[in-house]
């Protein structure tokens, strides 16, 4: 098992009686990649920044490798970082800008020799892949490619922790999903401990090892990327993290959930009986079968091509859910769905339940769905229990 290298305790944020971290604590691992991921202003780069030293906690402590470093400087802390400009500079070649470090830094108390610096800089222009590039002028390079540079320059130098700040958010959609795949492969070839801020949750789920899910200056969630999916621990992260269909229920006993008055096995225990409940379905976790054969019946209000599926939305009992489908379903059509008992995740509530979920108001795709007539449900009794 990998050993802790850095851990958050009690860590509190505050400007200007603004509370912008509220009492987080984490612990980040050796040789770990781990994102820190929530939306706009939820703590994230406040959170890099303790690491990083360029901010001290209000109240709290930050260890590395057991030491409280609260009041060491971040020159002195084997942290790098790289932020989302990556402020290379453009009257040096690209061998130049990565081993500008080199130069101007003593490493274990001596100054490297030429020969040292070549190699690490040869070294590092073989790890991000520009071999060949290093009498190039950094403003001939494209976005990417001055990515790499900027993470040659911040890794030359062997730090413990390299501090990543939405470093791909300046490319194109094409070449994020391409360097989302370099940086954990630079990662992995290092063995540097990364962490990574992003409010992007494919970024997230592509790279990590761990991710750290935060909202209002608290952290949410703690896990794997498929723990995080598979598993959300609230409305809020279920809807973070990928698209999600939740809707209020009713735990009724264990392995059983109410849901518009219907009984469906699920997987899930360990709820008070008949407590209320948020009930989370993926939309790719949803079949579409005949009205006859079907445990809830709706009316399709919606329908967009996205390539490899239709993003069908469908009202039941005037609530949208979107159900991802390689089969095409009409506008104004009634359908009925099937749901297998994995597919069902239940939640405790929280403040965020009867936030998220409904797709009624998707605007950024979908423009405003009208509400659909309701046809008649099946008959259906309300005692039988769905199951796969």
């Amino acid at each position: 098992m990998a050993k802790e290298l850095i851990r958050l305790r009690d860590c509190t944020m505050v400007f200007d009686d603004d509370v912008v971290l509220n009492k987080i604590n984490l612990s980040i691992k050796d040789n770990e990649f781990l994102t820190l991921l929530g939306p706009s202003g939820c703590g994230k780069t406040t959170t890099l920044r303790i690491i990083g030293g360029f901010v001290k906690p209000t109240s709290g402590d930050v260890f590395f490798n057991g030491v409280r470093i609260n009041d060491v400087p971040p020159h002195k802390r084997t942290v790098n970082t790289v932020f989302q400009k990556y402020a290379l500079f453009p009257h040096l070649d690209v061998y130049e800008n990565i081993a500008f470090g080199l130069r101007i830094n003593r490493h274990e108390g001596r100054r490297l020799s030429k020969d040292e610096i070549h190699s690490r800089v040869m070294e590092m222009l073989e790890i991000v892949s520009l071999k060949g590039f290093e009498h190039r002028d950094v403003t001939s390079l494209s976005g990417g490619q001055q990515q790499r540079v900027a993470i040659a320059r911040a890794l030359v130098n062997r730090p413990k922790v390299l501090l990543l700040d939405e470093p791909l958010g300046a490319l194109d959609l094409r070449l994020r999903k391409d360097m989302q795949i370099e940086l954990k492969r630079i990662q992995e070839a290092t063995g540097i401990t990364f962490v990574y801020v992003t409010h992007d949750q494919e970024e997230a789920l592509s790279m990590s090892d761990t991710v750290v899910v935060m909202d209002g200056g608290v952290i949410q969630q703690i896990g794997t990327p498929e723990d995080i999916y598979n598993e959300p621990v609230n409305a809020f992260v279920a809807d973070f993290i990928g698209e999600s269909n939740i809707v209020d229920g009713i735990m009724i006993e264990d392995g059983v959930v109410e849901i518009f008055g219907k009984k469906f096995a699920c997987l899930d225990a360990g709820f008070a009986p008949n407590e209320p409940v948020d009930v989370v379905i993926r939309p790719e976790d949803v079949d579409i079968v005949d009205i006859k054969d079907g445990m809830l019946t709706g009316t399709v209000t919606n329908v967009t091509f996205k390539g490899v599926h239709y993003d069908v939305i469908v009202d039941f009992k005037g609530f949208k859910w979107l159900i991802q489908t390689t089969d095409y379903c009409p506008v104004n059509s009634r359908i009925g769905i099937k749901i297998d008992p994995d597919g069902i995740h239940v939640m405790h509530k929280s403040q965020y339940s009867g936030m998220f979920g409904d797709y009624s108001s998707y605007s950024a795709e979908y423009e405003e769905i009208s509400d659909a007539e309701l046809g008649p449900e099946e008959t259906v009794s309300e005692d039988k229990l769905y199951e796969a």
